[in-house]
């Protein structure tokens, strides 16, 4: 039975590897997102923005917390690379 539904998918396989690139690229940028080193780097960048005047106080706030709650939520759940390096 699994070679006959094999044949039977074969039309689809284009397809399914096609969801699997998909996949593979969202758990990559799932994987920078929550990688602790690169959100350290964001909230760096973002205090420099802060001092040079770029952005407000309001705004630094609310971007700061967006950034503590990935960071939360990276350490929380082992997301990240956890190797110390951003990408």
């Amino acid at each position: 039975m699994g070679l006959i539904s094999e044949v039977l998918l074969l039309p689809l396989a284009p397809a399914r590897a096609g969801g699997w690139a998909i996949r593979q690229v969202v758990q990559e940028a799932e994987r920078i997102y929550y990688d602790p080193a690169t959100i350290r780097t964001e909230l760096a960048r973002l205090e420099e923005q802060l001092e040079s005047g770029e952005i407000t106080e309001e705004e630094f706030d609310r971007q700061e917390d967006e950034l503590l709650d990935r960071l939360e939520t990276a350490t929380r759940t082992g997301a990240g690379s956890g190797d110390g390096t951003a990408r």
